[in-house]
Formats: structure tokens, C-alpha cells, sequence
């Protein structure tokens, strides 16, 4: 099946289920009530049980929003306070000078610091909580494997994709529940949101009838 195409039959069964109402105000992806190993999202809904990836899902998230502010012309920059230096070889030396314009629309400052030494001072908004200098040695080598003009124009996507996948929350970071929330919404409004970028799934739906089922409820 397409990727949308089982996001499309699950979100309409959570929309208009069969014999039940969507209670008011219940959105179809519930409200978070608590988090697994630090890995997974527990959302309650009007069927039952949500769990949600959320490194998967917030994946997804980075990279449709990366698509479309890109698609606009321009990724939106975050200046670093203070700019972070790094030493780089010398082929990331040269890649980060002759790519500066697809850098620069991709949300990137970055510039010599010395014969040996690269100075990032700004990044894409989205990331500014990423590993800044993990993402900016891979961003570096997929512009040096495709070139700067081919890595926008053919191999955006992947691009994209390597932005997103390095600036997602990792797991193991503890959520509170309103950031747990923000997730659910945001996952709501994109589109192809039940996929990853790798295709792996990103939430799954229990129903009540499954959570019977599980504990033989009705024997």
C-alpha cells in the first residue's frame, strides 16, 4: 500500500468510527498519558490506546516542515550565541567553500575559522537543537558525495531527510506531557504522518476491542 494509504484509513476510522461518536473536543490522536522507556508515547483517544515513536514521529514532522519552508526559497536561519568551531578535514574545508549558496539556503552559516578549523554560526531554526557539529559533518559529506547543486536539485529530499533524522528528539529524552501533546497535534495537521522518513510506522492505534481481546475480557 502507498505510505498515506493506511494513515488515510486509520485516520477516518478515528474520525468516523463505526457504531461510536468522536466525543467533543477529543482530537483523533487523543491526549498523551505518559511516556514508555523513554521511547514512546502513550496517548489515550476515543478508541482506546495511541503509542506513538516519538523520534520517528517528530522525524516526519522536521522533515515535512523542512520541505515546505524550502520550497518557499529559503530555510529560516537560528544564529548561534556563540558560534561553535570544530576541526574539519581538509575535503570539508573546501565542501563548506564551495557550497556556501546551497548551505546558505539550506538554514547554514559557516565559514573558515582557521586553515583547519570551521566556525558554524548559524543553523536552520528547525535544529537548533540538534548536534550541531554531528549534522554539519554528515550535511558535508553528502554535499561533497552529490555536489552542491545536484544535492538541491536532485538529492533534496535526502538532504531533507538527513536534517530531519539528525534534529528529531532522540529517544531516551523524558517529555513532559504538554510537549507530548504538541507532538500529537502537530502530527495531526501534517500530512504522511503515520510514516518516517525510513518507512517505519510512526504511531499505532489499540483499540478497546483489541485491549478485550489481550486480556480476555467477555471469556
Amino acid at each position: 500500500a502507498e505510505p498515506g494509504a493506511y494513515y488515510g484509513m486509520v485516520a477516518e476510522a478515528l474520525t468516523e468510527p463505526e457504531g461510536t461518536e468522536q466525543p467533543a473536543g477529543m482530537p483523533p490522536l487523543g491526549y498523551a498519558i505518559g511516556q514508555v522507556a523513554d521511547i514512546y508515547v502513550l496517548a489515550e483517544n476515543a478508541h482506546g490506546l495511541v503509542l506513538v515513536d516519538m523520534h520517528a514521529a517528530h522525524e516526519r514532522m522536521l522533515y515535512e516542515r523542512l520541505k515546505s519552508t524550502l520550497d518557499e526559497e529559503r530555510i529560516a536561519a537560528q544564529p548561534l550565541l556563540i558560534p561553535l568551531v570544530f576541526q574539519a578535514t581538509g575535503l570539508e574545508m573546501s565542501t563548506a567553500a564551495e557550497s556556501r549558496t546551497a548551505l546558505t539556503a539550506m538554514g547554514f552559516e559557516i565559514g573558515a575559522a582557521s586553515p583547519t578549523h570551521l566556525a558554524v554560526r548559524a543553523v536552520p531554526a528547525l535544529l537548533a537543537k540538534a548536534d550541531v557539529e554531528q549534522l554539519v559533518h554528515r550535511v558535508l559529506q553528502d554535499l561533497c558525495e552529490f555536489g552542491a547543486s545536484r544535492a538541491l536539485a536532485e538529492r533534496r529530499n535526502e538532504m531533507l531527510a538527513t536534517l530531519a533524522c539528525h534534529g528529531a528528539v532522540r529517544a531516551g529524552r523524558r517529555l513532559s506531557l504538554p510537549e507530548m501533546n504538541a507532538l500529537l497535534r502537530d502530527m495531526e495537521r501534517i500530512e504522511r504522518a503515520d510514516q518516517c522518513n525510513h518507512g517505519r510506522p510512526t504511531w499505532r492505534q489499540l483499540t478497546l476491542a483489541d485491549l478485550d481481546r489481550m486480556f480476555m475480557r467477555g471469556k
